[in-house]
């Protein structure tokens, strides 16, 4: 879908004026958002959706993804790239979420120790708890297409931790 087709759906069910009054636009510049951009001349008021899209091309970072998620209540996890092949990575990846909810009851229990969770322990924890729903999203997405390539890439990427083999 593309974005005027999106913000087209939006003012369907949302006021224009509300949003130009909100966002002290003009009418005309809402409306002008919801339609298609003109290939020759570019023109149709590149809207925010596109700017956004254009400032995560340019730095290809993340965070100003997930920062828009997180205003929105939500959280940014990219899909793993399809490739069809079996599940012959299965159990390493189970047991990998297993260890990121581990090591993420590790930071807790770490941080409350003290009956307090100081700003830095609650990043740790944050970051702790992005890793696992990252990890945990990567399993299910394989699970649902019934392609464990992505895992098998993950697996042949860690370096080996002691006591494994």
């Amino acid at each position: 879908m593309q974005s005027h087709e999106v913000l087209r759906e939006v003012l369907a069910n949302t006021s224009a004026k509300q949003i130009a009054a909100d966002l002290d636009l003009s009418l005309s510049l809402i409306y002008k958002w919801a339609e298609p951009q003109n290939p020759e001349t570019g023109t149709s008021g590149t809207n925010p959706l596109e700017r956004v899209d254009q400032l995560y091309q340019s730095t290809k970072d993340p965070r100003i993804l997930q920062w828009l998620c997180h205003r929105a209540g939500g959280f940014f996890i990219k899909n793993p790239r399809t490739q069809t092949e079996r599940p012959d990575h299965l159990i390493p990846a189970t047991n990998r979420i297993v260890q990121e909810f581990a090591d993420l009851l590790a930071v807790i229990a770490t941080a409350a120790a003290d009956s307090h969770i100081n700003a830095t322990e609650a990043k740790a924890i944050r970051k702790r708890w992005q890793e696992l729903k990252t990890e945990t999203e990567t399993f299910v997405v394989c699970c649902e297409e019934g392609n464990f390539a992505p895992l098998k890439a993950v697996a042949a990427a860690e370096p080996t931790k002691p006591g494994q083999a």
